[in-house]
């Protein structure tokens, strides 16, 4: 939890999260992207996927920072959004508030009213460790909503499952891949939470993670140009936004929802991921961040 005095700069913040221009109407209308909500959708092709998870959808929500400059009326489109997809699953990938620890009790609340066919899920991101991870667990954990930390779970779709796993923070928590697989079992596909999407370079040898749901880049949050981020977080530096292949293992990063250091994004609008896993040769896809094969 943070102090007293170091929350003193949040106060400031809510002050300006208080003006008029992080609440109005006009979001849309504005060069500054903070308040736009783009929604991104993605096929990932899984090897050997079984037949019950074909065409199987995931969306994500992430990096919230609920406060001063992400405020509730834009998080609470994003539900709406969310909604309308009408998801299989629903994963969040952390970073639920900036400073302030008490925030989530507002945030949750809006998030509860998510609706998946499997349920809602999470993980918690460095400022969540950083303010007060108990009291954000437990709140999660009170509207129905499980934390996942060095876990993983079978779903049950069809006549087969999905094992959805979560590993704590990479920045400030204790990860542990091996305790977070320790319940995988025969084949089934694994979908991986960990909020810092570098974080798969550490585990990347496990073959049996099929795809890796990560935050915490903001997408550089302002790019001097589409796909040139001013800033690269640490644990962020490699995969910034959207999708990649890592040994075996598909690794997608979100910009995410919400706003720190600056009420600024360029060329990085906030983003609700849709993923939907289809059958098919990883291999043979092309995606944006595809290496290019060198000449012969």
């Amino acid at each position: 939890m943070l102090s007293v005095a170091r929350k003193a700069p949040q106060r400031m913040l809510n002050r300006i999260g208080d003006m008029k221009y992080f609440h109005d109407h006009r979001h849309a209308q504005r060069r500054n992207e903070i308040r736009w909500l783009v929604e991104e959708f993605t096929d990932v092709p899984v090897s050997n996927l079984p037949e019950s998870l074909e065409g199987f959808k995931i969306v994500q929500l992430t990096d919230m920072h609920l406060k001063p400059f992400t405020q509730l009326e834009h998080i609470e489109r994003a539900v709406l959004k969310t909604n309308l997809l009408q998801p299989d699953l629903v994963v969040l990938t952390g970073d639920y508030v900036w400073h302030d620890e008490e925030d989530i009790l507002d945030l949750v609340p809006a998030l509860a009213k998510l609706n998946a066919r499997y349920g809602v899920f999470a993980v918690l991101g460095n400022h969540d460790i950083k303010t007060d991870a108990a009291l954000i667990t437990d709140t999660f954990t009170r509207h129905g909503i499980r934390v996942l930390c060095n876990e993983g779970l079978d779903l049950q779709v069809g006549n087969d499952h999905l094992h959805l796993a979560g590993i704590d923070d990479g920045w400030l928590g204790n990860p542990d891949i091996v305790q977070t697989l320790s319940n995988h079992r025969a084949n089934k596909p694994v979908v991986l939470l960990a909020h810092e999407p570098d974080m798969i370079d550490w585990y990347a040898h496990d073959e049996r993670i099929s795809l890796q749901l990560s935050g915490h880049t903001h997408g550089g949050q302002v790019q001097v140009s589409p796909g040139k981020p001013f800033v690269r977080p640490y644990l962020g530096k490699k995969y910034v936004q959207g999708l990649y292949r890592v040994n075996q293992s598909w690794v997608y990063t979100s910009r995410g929802l919400g706003t720190t250091g600056v009420p600024l994004r360029r060329n990085c609008a906030p983003e609700i991921t849709h993923i939907t896993l289809v059958s098919g040769d990883p291999e043979a896809v092309d995606y944006p961040n595809k290496p290019a094969v060198p000449a012969v």
